[in-house]
């Protein structure tokens, strides 16, 4: 982990497209602003933790055996054409 010392107005520049700015500096916290591909996707970290998780527990719950009925119902219906 690369950990820098940065003061408003000061940023920092991630490969060739992302730069992050430090905007402001407010009892207890820190606005950043953040500069990058609209196709980049940025999530704060504990949205990003609970969508993770989210997914972990929809893949723990999926039956292998649902995925064969749903294939079987496709191939008959692609049959009836």
């Amino acid at each position: 982990m690369l950990v820098l010392t940065r003061k408003p107005g000061e940023g920092i520049i991630i490969g060739d497209n992302i730069t992050i700015k430090i905007i402001e500096l407010k009892s207890g916290g820190i606005r950043i602003g953040i500069d990058a591909p609209r196709d980049t996707k940025i999530y704060r970290q504990e949205v990003y933790d609970r969508i993770r998780q989210e997914n972990i527990d929809a893949a723990a719950g999926w039956d292998m055996t649902d995925l064969d009925i749903l294939s079987d119902k496709l191939a008959d219906r692609t049959l009836k054409k």
